[in-house]
């Protein structure tokens, strides 16, 4: 039998994680869907050789703990222990039934040699790789249809060491495009908490044609300059909870997705069901976004008790011609916003295409879109609306919002085009798109 590394892991590991969310709004925490599992049966990294040196290559020792953990099939899971030191290793992959559970000072470090890096074929609901067309470089942690997944520990660190990546990016020496630092697809009750994650070569974490998945107690961190580190993207995914996280990156924090024009339309995996809470965090990008890939569309999603700073947008939903799909009954509440260049932007008019083949009559439509109880300090443009001609976005409800900044007459508070709202209780007062309906219907509670 193999040797045993502690005799005991801290138990509060199972009060940390409970649960992914169910609808949105219920209730004030997510639980009940992903219950959090004791894994009696318990191995190491060190059981298959991996040392924690920073400098051995540990992609084998991976390998084969995790190979292991799947044809044991032991009843309940296994857990795979990372104990303190940094084991450095190239992609690899998860499987079903396991926890990968990080030491306080434990360190997952990805190799920075990319010559490698395995290619897997892009997202159905993309049609090719994000950034170019053709195959996609795999991500550092990736899984597909897998089914109780943990990603836990004692806030060890995940470092994804993308800087070399970046660098290729900036150099436009890339050949494929870049890997996610972790990505699960096609999977089910997954639970991701209790980690930091660092230096993400794309985007951090990417959960695709997934359902009843929670983020929950994790720091992600990269360079405000980094590009396209997104924090956390939903993409084509249901019943996801986001809480009580922080996130500095060089992109959006949270960003809901659904596909990507016409691949994304004839994919039809909507994103619903997004309760995102208590994020707290800074970038030059958007803090809470929906888009712009929203092809399959987005619907139900919650955003409450979000706290940003140093941010280009505070909330951002973005879509554009060619994107089809519907965006609606998206809530945001109790957002607090300071150092901000623009606090509100809804927009027909963002994002590239993949392709020549999009439908320019794939027209989205934007509706029921509330968002209440916002505050702002050193907001230079409170907000930005424009929609479609051909699709105006409607039910704009905004309500007790108040983003104070420098007053300029060659920039209007706000600018608004082929939208139709209502407007309460706002400051500086909205366009006149916003301020002829003044029902109470616009504003029932979430």
């Amino acid at each position: 039998m193999r040797r045993f590394f502690r005799s005991i892991l801290p138990c509060c590991a199972a009060v940390l994680l409970l649960a992914a969310c169910s609808a949105v709004g219920e209730w004030e925490t997510c639980s009940g869907i992903v219950p959090m599992k004791e894994r009696s049966n318990r191995i190491s990294i060190a059981d298959f050789g991996g040392v924690g040196d920073g400098k051995t290559l540990n992609t084998k020792a991976f390998m084969e703990a995790i190979y292991e953990i799947q044809h044991l099939n032991r009843s309940g899971g296994t857990l795979l222990y990372i104990p303190a030191g940094v084991f450095l290793t190239g992609p690899f992959n998860l499987t079903s039934h396991m926890t990968l559970y990080l030491d306080k000072d434990a360190v997952i470090k990805a190799t920075q040699d990319t010559t490698n890096w395995p290619l897997i074929p892009p997202l159905p609901s993309y049609g090719r790789g994000r950034e170019l067309p053709g195959e996609r470089y795999v991500s550092f942690i990736h899984g597909d249809g897998l089914r109780d997944v943990i990603i836990t520990g004692e806030n060890g660190t995940i470092d994804g060491q993308g800087d070399v990546w970046w660098n290729m990016w900036r150099q436009r020496t890339l050949q494929f495009t870049r890997p996610n630092l972790i990505e699960l697809m096609n999977s089910r009750a997954i639970i991701i908490s209790n980690v930091i994650f660092k230096n993400s070569p794309f985007w951090n974490i990417h959960p695709v044609y997934c359902s009843n998945v929670v983020v929950r107690y994790v720091t992600i961190l990269a360079p405000t300059d980094s590009p396209n580190t997104d924090g956390i993207d939903p993409d084509s995914s249901s019943h996801v909870c986001i809480e009580d996280s922080y996130i500095s990156t060089g992109d959006d924090l949270v960003a809901v997705k659904s596909g990507w024009d016409e691949y994304g339309i004839a994919y039809g995996r909507p994103s619903h069901g997004i309760t995102i809470r208590r994020v707290t965090g800074s970038s030059p990008f958007a803090g809470i976004a929906v888009g712009s890939e929203t092809s399959g569309g987005v619907t139900d999603v919650l955003a409450e008790h979000i706290t940003l700073s140093n941010m280009g947008v505070g909330i951002h939903i973005k879509t554009n011609i060619g994107r089809g799909g519907v965006i609606k009954n998206i809530s945001f509440s109790n957002v607090y916003m300071e150092k901000t260049r623009t606090g509100i932007r809804i927009a027909g008019d963002v994002g590239g295409h993949p392709d020549e083949k999009f439908d320019p009559n794939a027209i989205p439509i934007v509706q029921d879109i509330k968002i209440r109880d916002v505050w702002g300090e050193q907001v230079l443009q409170p907000g930005w609306i424009r929609g479609i001609a051909k699709s105006p976005f409607t039910n704009i409800c905004l309500s007790n919002i108040h983003l104070n900044g420098p007053k300029s007459p060659r920039n209007p508070p706000w600018k608004c085009s082929d939208a139709v709202g209502a407007a309460v209780k706002v400051s500086p007062s909205p366009c006149t798109e916003l301020t002829r309906d003044q029902s109470g219907a616009c504003f029932s509670p979430f």
